[in-house]
């Protein structure tokens, strides 16, 4: 029954995208077969006003028939230009997530079901939404504690949101094992990693206490730098369905008459906001990775404040260096360096050429030297690379994609607060100092420092691995003997598999036929 309704909700997906122009709109370069004719069906499924407006705004409108978990998927997609293409991924990046706020007699169920209090306990004064997106709305209310009377942001999940997306993934898994099987050039890209890295980003921005836990990281993390902070959270009013944080006072970032008009300085603002991002990424790394000018703020003593960490990325100590060395080597213009670390990272195959590799890098390079350091866009130097690392089988990475994506994002802010903004020139104290700390000589003694703890850690587990090395020795030698065979459980399960797929299959076709008997009449 969950693959029927699963199909019933892809076809109506793809029956409104049709109609909204969407599919129309997308480039038929490379079509073949089924897949071209399909798309000249969309063409002529398309209604007519949609001929005479963008990509973007049919994209808005097919979104908003769709509901939440298709804003959700066209916001993870825009991060994701390797997969949809660039041009795409620049209009699924318009979307906005508002949404129609829900009652209040709702949110006020949720809060009390989730923290097990009343709201009137809970607070002072709990007012009207102001903000609603895909996930969740935002009410100003007023808490009183040992330290007075204050003013706090309560964000709340919005309800019935985990079961439509739940179902509506059961969906887009479809279409990711359809393209693992049918068009072989996807599965680079690794469509079905990709659906599950979606599902699990979206489980963890639904649980609003794990988006508390990220802020409370971030703030220890970041207590000692200066100029930037996140709201701090009040974990007594903070549960499943609701996070309760202090009311950030200020100016969004994108104000920048109200900005000047407060005395801020806006060149300093855009090189704090760089180094901030790039000390959390490389010294801790963990960052925030939605940082658009909705999302920052100027409080009044000019320190940048962050808020709404539903998505943060990570990378481990082997991406971050791998990271601050394409860097450093770009700036030395060593490019066999830089092709080296690609592969010692293991993210291009060993059957490649390093220096023909290199040779590549060297056109990435070469005319960034020939520029201005106020219009080079490090953003920019990150995607050539990875268009050029995709004519090397490069893998899909999803960390650094985020990474390169919120890169993006965060250096057009700052280059929006400072147009002669330089990007080199302002990063250079945070990756120069992280440089001097993990690629030189300290980089040695942290190498063996490490070394000898995973060591140990080896040395502790001994005696339980060689248990196992012991039972798995044992288990071949039997089955060597004996060959191997299924219990009677076991035939059973997998002939009752197989019946289950023939059958869905079957059903498959019957919903196809059905829909499209439907879709005739409604012409």
């Amino acid at each position: 029954m969950n693959n029927i309704t699963a199909y019933f909700r892809l076809m109506r997906a793809g029956w409104v995208m049709a109609r909204e122009g969407v599919i129309a709109s997308l480039p038929v370069d490379g079509l073949r077969g089924p897949a071209k004719f399909a798309h000249r069906i969309a063409v002529m499924l398309a209604r007519r006003r949609t001929q005479q407006t963008e990509r973007a705004e049919r994209l808005a409108r097919a979104v908003e028939r769709l509901g939440p978990s298709y804003v959700k998927l066209g916001q993870f997609l825009a991060t994701r230009p390797d997969v949809v293409g660039k041009s795409l991924a620049l209009d699924l990046a318009l979307l906005q997530d508002r949404m129609d706020t829900f009652p209040m007699d709702d949110a006020r169920q949720r809060i009390e079901g989730s923290v097990g209090r009343s709201v009137d306990a809970l607070f002072v004064s709990f007012g009207d939404p102001i903000a609603a997106a895909s996930i969740a709305q935002v009410h100003p209310a007023e808490v009183e504690d040992e330290n007075g009377r204050r003013k706090v942001a309560v964000k709340v999940v919005r309800p019935g949101i985990r079961n439509r997306f739940y179902h509506d993934l059961e969906a887009f898994f479809i279409v990711a094992r359809m393209a693992e099987r049918f068009i072989p050039t996807s599965r680079r890209l690794r469509p079905v990693d990709i659906a599950r890295t979606l599902e699990q980003t979206t489980k963890i921005e639904m649980d609003l206490r794990l988006e508390a836990a990220a802020l409370s990281e971030l703030a220890e993390n970041t207590k000692e730098d200066p100029g930037f902070r996140v709201p701090a959270v009040d974990w007594e009013r903070t549960g499943r369905d609701v996070v309760t944080m202090e009311w950030v006072y200020g100016h969004k970032i994108s104000d920048m008459p109200a900005l000047e008009k407060a005395g801020h300085d806006l060149v300093k603002l855009s090189e704090v906001l760089i180094q901030s991002f790039l000390r959390h990424t490389l010294r801790d790394g963990f960052f925030h990775a939605d940082m658009h000018q909705g999302n920052l703020f100027v409080a009044p003593d000019g320190t940048i404040v962050a808020v709404d960490m539903g998505i943060v990325g990570r990378l481990g100590k082997k991406e971050r260096r791998f990271l601050a060395e394409i860097l450093f080597g770009f700036i030395r213009r060593d490019y066999r360096r830089v092709a080296e670390v690609h592969f010692e990272a293991g993210y291009v195959p060993s059957h490649h050429d390093v220096a023909s590799f290199a040779q590549a890098i060297r056109a990435i390079g070469e005319p960034i030297h020939g520029q201005s350091a106020e219009t080079i866009s490090m953003a920019k130097l990150l995607t050539l690379l990875f268009e050029v690392t995709e004519l090397f089988d490069m893998e899909t990475r999803p960390e650094l994609i985020m990474l390169q994506k919120t890169m993006v994002v965060v250096e057009g802010v700052s280059r929006l607060l400072n147009p002669n903004f330089n990007m080199w020139k302002a990063s250079e104290p945070v990756v120069g100092e992280w440089i001097a700390r993990n690629l030189g000589p300290a980089r040695v003694l942290t190498d063996v420092r490490d070394g000898l703890h995973a060591a140990a850690r080896l040395a502790e587990q001994a005696p339980v691995l060689a248990q196992r090395a012991e039972n798995l020795s044992q288990e071949m030698d039997q089955m060597s003997r004996n060959g191997l065979r299924f219990d009677a459980e076991t035939a059973k399960a997998i002939g009752k598999a197989e019946a289950h797929y023939s059958r869905s299959g079957r059903i498959a076709l019957w919903v196809i036929a059905l829909t499209a008997v439907y879709i005739a009449f409604q012409l």
